[in-house]
């Protein structure tokens, strides 16, 4: 049977991740102590006994959620993707778990996403939204309209649901103007910068560097990216795409629809929560949806 293993992004967080597979298999605290060495912090005493306000934290959020995917995946004895994709973030954990990436280069480039993403944020302070109940082009208009501001329509998550980025002025401006246009809801988000927007671009270009002197190996499946929303297989052109990504858009919607078009009825989310089997549901209920477990 074909199968597409999906890997989420930041906000599936909690407070506990990780520590089943820490306590009940050998190979999985080897990872976690390997990656608290690479860290130069002990990402896993944040992980299993610190607050939500510690794991919030963007240079903790991020390479924990990426640890708990990449574990997990390592853990199953029937990992076997047709193709993979991931959220955001989540796409470096997609890259691990296909082979494209080794576990260690992978971890660091999180870790200099996370940091460099940050101090973009300080930098320039920006924030996000969510839209629903609004076409996408009425949102991509509107968000053009906005002048002397920076807003863009930053994650597309599923129809009726796109997440826009900008600076403050920027998203409240664009916000307005989308309550006027009809939006059934308009929710700020509680996060610490402009994501996948043009305000990220210090970020993308500090990262750039990272990524280009990082060795990509030619994957065991096709991952489907989140800049084209379509099927990538060389390491080349996953590399590019992935530089790409900080200040591009989440084509998540698109690349649902991509993936369903082969046929695919079964999708397994790797790593915490469900928030991606929730956004295929919204395209067809009656998909094969799972979260990946060790029994």
């Amino acid at each position: 049977m074909i199968k597409a293993y999906v890997f989420p992004g930041q906000g599936a967080q909690f407070v506990g991740m990780g520590k089943d597979l820490y306590d009940k298999f050998p190979k999985a605290k080897d990872m976690f102590k390997k990656a608290n060495s690479i860290l130069k912090f002990k990402i896993t005493d944040v992980m299993f006994e610190g607050t939500d306000e510690d794991l919030r934290q963007t240079k903790v959020t991020q390479p924990a959620i990426f640890l708990h995917s990449v574990i997990l995946a390592s853990m199953l004895e029937d990992f076997d993707p047709t193709m993979v994709a991931g959220h955001s973030l989540g796409e470096f954990s997609a890259l691990v778990a296909n082979k494209v990436l080794g576990f260690e280069d992978g971890l660091r480039l999180v870790s200099k996403r996370a940091l460099a993403m940050q101090k973009a944020c300080e930098a320039q302070p920006g924030t996000m939204a969510a839209v629903i109940g609004l076409e996408d082009t009425v949102i991509e208009s509107i968000c053009a309209s906005v002048k002397d501001a920076v807003v863009v329509p930053a994650n597309y998550n599923s129809p009726g649901q796109i997440v826009i980025s900008g600076s403050i002025e920027g998203v409240d401006a664009a916000s307005e103007k989308l309550k006027e246009a009809g939006a059934k809801r308009v929710l700020p988000l509680k996060v610490g910068g402009a994501f996948h927007s043009p305000l990220m671009e210090p970020a993308r270009v500090e990262l750039a560097e990272a990524i280009k002197a990082t060795t990509f190996n030619q994957g065991i499946c096709p991952i489907y990216q989140n800049v084209t929303g379509q099927s990538v297989n060389d390491p080349e052109i996953i590399k590019k795409n992935l530089i790409a990504q900080l200040t591009s858009p989440v084509l998540w919607t698109q690349t649902m629809n991509n993936i369903l078009a082969t046929g695919v009825r079964s999708i397994i989310e790797v790593g915490p929560g469900t928030v991606l089997q929730g956004l295929f549901r919204k395209v067809d209920r009656n998909l094969d949806l799972s979260s990946a477990v060790i029994e």
